[in-house]
């Protein structure tokens, strides 16, 4: 990061709301420049606040992806929406989510109102998905949502798919940052470690073609990452943990083949993430209703 001076520097804490959905890891991972959070058209897919470091000549911001706020139907979906107030409070400003091609609805106007309750955060209004709308739904969307709040700092419409004003919303949302030095050296993205990096791309993985019942029910546990001896192939071995028998049979599939193409994908993505081969050893075990038990949930990193 080149540094402008210490005393024109700024840098803090940004979060993105709304639907579940509505393109808020895409965004971070785009802002960043690389994966770190995991995407998936499966609603609450992130389970945990991840920081995503984007470095610009004017400073730094630190991006806290957050699961989507949703009605809580089991002590994880609570603990989720928890997770999400508290990150809400301590940000220094909120960008706030709606997709061009969707009229803006109640859910979207509930989020808005609720960012009443963070008076000390900046908020902005981001239209996303503009690569895939009409230029009339684009305007339409900006009017409406423009129309929901009286105190948006700023209404931003881009595309994190196709790179297309990212920058305008990266030195926006700077400017809207308080003055101090950067919170990470220059290099850092994440400030996950690499085990829960690796079971998030193996929990993500495993939630592409499952059937709608089944993503709230996956977790994902690491019980060892060693590198061999001669340090070109690395040895993963880890759990996916379900709460059902029936779940257990759905993520192997027939004669283990859902199973083996989880693996392939996870792979494919672990292997530029650790830098040589990777040997990927996956094992599914159930905690029942583990969604629904203190004790699990602890156990499972919740």
């Amino acid at each position: 990061m080149t540094d402008p001076g210490p005393e024109n520097s700024r840098s803090g804490f940004v979060t993105f709301v709304g639907r579940p959905n509505v393109g808020k890891s895409t965004l971070t991972n785009a802002l960043v420049g690389e994966k770190v959070a995991i995407t998936s058209d499966k609603p609450q897919t992130t389970r945990r606040a991840i920081r995503g470091i984007v470095n610009r000549p004017a400073g730094q911001l630190v991006i806290v992806d957050t699961p989507g706020i949703h009605k809580p139907r089991t002590l994880l979906g609570q603990r989720l929406n928890d997770l999400v107030e508290q990150v809400l409070g301590d940000v220094d400003a909120i960008g706030f989510l709606v997709p061009a091609t969707e009229k803006v609805g109640p859910g979207d106007r509930r989020i808005a109102a609720s960012l009443d309750g963070y008076p000390r955060a900046k908020k902005v209004a981001i239209v996303t998905k503009t690569d895939i709308a009409s230029r009339d739904e684009i305007t339409a969307r900006l009017m409406e949502v423009d129309s929901l709040r009286e105190d948006w700092d700023a209404v931003i419409p881009l595309s994190a798919v196709a790179n297309e004003q990212l920058d305008v919303l990266a030195d926006e949302l700077l400017t809207l940052m308080p003055t101090g030095p950067a919170l990470y050296e220059e290099g850092v993205v994440t400030d996950e470690s690499l085990e829960d990096r690796i079971a998030e791309i193996i929990r993500e993985a495993a939630l592409e073609g499952v059937r709608d019942e089944l993503p709230h029910s996956i977790a994902v546990t690491i019980d060892d990452i060693s590198r061999r001896d001669e340090g070109e192939l690395t040895d993963i071995y880890a759990n996916l943990v379900v709460e059902r028998d029936s779940q257990k049979a759905i993520i192997i599939g027939h004669k283990g083949s859902r199973l083996a193409a989880v693996g392939a994908r996870a792979r494919a993505q672990i292997e530029p993430l650790v830098g040589t081969k990777v040997f990927l050893k996956l094992h599914v075990r159930v905690a029942k209703e583990w969604q629904r038990d203190p004790k699990q949930l602890g156990r499972l990193g919740f």
